[in-house]
C-alpha cells in the first residue's frame, strides 16, 4: 500500500521539495504554494452519509476510498462541515486512503443517543468523540487531519492517543487551549477578532444565533475568508448541516466553556489537566496557514516548539482563508499524504 501511495504523491505532486531541520522541526524549503482561490466545489457532494453509533452519538459520516487502505479522518471546523472534503477526498481514496469524514456533534446527522447526554461544546469530548468512532470502525491508527474546531479536535488526538495517529495536519498549527489560558487577556486587536465568543456569552448572542444560523454563519464564512468566492449553492449545502438541532446548544457552549463560563463533564476533568500543560505533539505533523485568513489564528513561529517529531509548515499562497481544505484542495491532500510518509 506504500509503493501505491508513493505512486500517486509522485503523479499527484510531483517530486517533494527539499527540507532543511530548524530547531525541532522541518521546514519546506517551498513554503509557498500557490491554489487559486475557488469559486465553488467541483464535486458536487458524497454519496450516501453511513451512520454508526460509537460512544454517545450516532455518527453520521462520509466515506471514500478502498476499506483496506491507510485511514485518513478528515474534520470540519465551525460553521462549516464535512463538505469542507469534498474535493479533498477524492484526491485521497485515488492515492489509496480509506477516507472517513465525520459530522462533528451538533453538525448534519450525527445526534446524541441519550436526552440525557449533556450539550457538550468541549473540545475533549469532540476529540474523545472520534476515538470512539475509530474504536467502533475497528480503525487502530489513521492520519487526522482538519481545520477550525477540526485542527483543534485532531491537535487533541494526537497530543492525547499519540498511538492512534499515523500523522498530523492542522490548519493554523498548534490550537490546544484551557479555560486557565483562555482567561489571559489579549491585546484589543486580537480580542476584537473573538467578538463572538463575547457575543455569544451572552443570553441575546445565544438568541440570536438560534435566530440568524444561516446568516451568521455566511457572515463568518465571508469573514474568515475574505477573497473566497463561493456561491450560494456551495454555502447552502454546508448550511444545512447547522439545522441540528443541538448544533446552537454545542455552539454557545463550546464559547461559553472557553471563557470560564460553561462547566465541562467531570469524565474529562483528568483529560483536561494533560492539556492545560500545553503538551508537545510527537506524532509526524504538517501545519498549514492560508495567506488570506480572516480569522483569529496564531502566528506559526509562536508554537513550532509544540512539534517535537518531524514537522513542516506551509504557507499556502493565492488568496486562501480559514477553510483551507475546500479553498486549496490540493494542497490539503498534499500535506495528508506528505504528513503520513514523506
Amino acid at each position: 500500500m506504500k509503493q501505491i501511495i508513493d505512486q500517486h504523491r509522485r503523479q499527484f505532486f510531483g517530486v517533494a521539495a527539499g527540507t532543511v531541520a530548524i530547531g525541532l522541526g522541518v521546514i519546506d524549503l517551498a513554503r509557498a504554494e500557490t491554489e487559486a482561490p475557488r469559486s465553488s466545489a467541483s464535486n458536487a457532494s458524497f454519496g450516501a452519509i453511513k451512520q454508526i453509533e460509537a460512544g454517545v452519538l450516532n455518527v453520521g459520516y462520509a466515506e471514500a476510498g478502498p476499506s483496506n487502505g491507510p485511514v485518513a479522518i478528515l474534520l470540519h471546523g465551525w460553521p462549516y462541515d464535512i463538505h469542507a472534503f469534498v474535493d479533498v477526498a477524492p484526491i485521497l481514496a485515488k492515492a489509496g486512503y480509506r477516507v472517513i469524514i465525520p459530522y462533528l456533534r451538533g453538525y448534519g446527522t450525527t445526534h446524541f443517543l441519550s436526552s440525557e447526554t449533556p450539550r457538550n461544546g468541549e473540545p475533549v469530548a469532540m476529540a474523545a468523540d472520534i476515538i470512539a468512532l475509530m474504536d467502533k470502525l475497528d480503525i487502530k491508527k489513521a492520519v487526522v487531519a482538519g481545520f477550525d474546531w477540526g485542527a483543534r479536535t485532531a491537535d487533541i488526538i494526537a497530543a492525547l492517543w499519540p498511538d492512534r495517529c499515523r500523522a498530523l495536519v492542522s490548519v493554523s498549527g498548534y490550537l490546544i487551549s484551557s479555560q486557565a489560558a483562555g482567561n489571559a487577556p489579549l491585546p484589543p486587536s486580537a480580542e476584537l477578532q473573538w467578538w463572538y465568543q463575547f457575543y455569544f456569552a451572552t443570553e441575546r448572542g445565544r438568541a440570536g444565533y438560534e435566530k440568524y444560523t444561516h446568516d451568521f454563519a455566511k457572515l463568518i464564512w465571508k469573514l474568515a475568508s475574505p477573497q473566497w468566492k463561493f456561491d450560494d449553492a456551495t454555502f447552502n449545502r454546508s448550511a444545512a448541516a447547522l439545522d441540528n438541532k443541538d448544533h446552537v446548544a454545542i455552539t454557545i457552549h463550546n464559547y461559553r466553556w472557553r471563557l470560564g463560563l460553561a462547566q465541562g463533564e467531570a469524565k474529562y476533568e483528568h483529560l483536561e489537566k494533560k492539556l492545560a500543560a500545553a503538551p508537545v505533539i510527537d506524532v509526524p505533523t504538517i501545519t498549514m496557514e492560508g495567506d488570506a485568513n480572516g480569522a483569529p489564528h496564531p502566528d506559526p513561529t509562536a508554537y513550532a516548539k509544540k512539534f517535537a517529531g518531524r514537522y513542516d509548515f506551509r504557507l499556502i499562497t493565492g488568496g486562501i482563508g480559514h477553510n483551507l481544505p475546500q479553498e486549496a484542495p490540493q494542497a490539503f491532500a498534499k500535506a495528508v499524504i506528505d504528513a503520513d510518509g514523506a
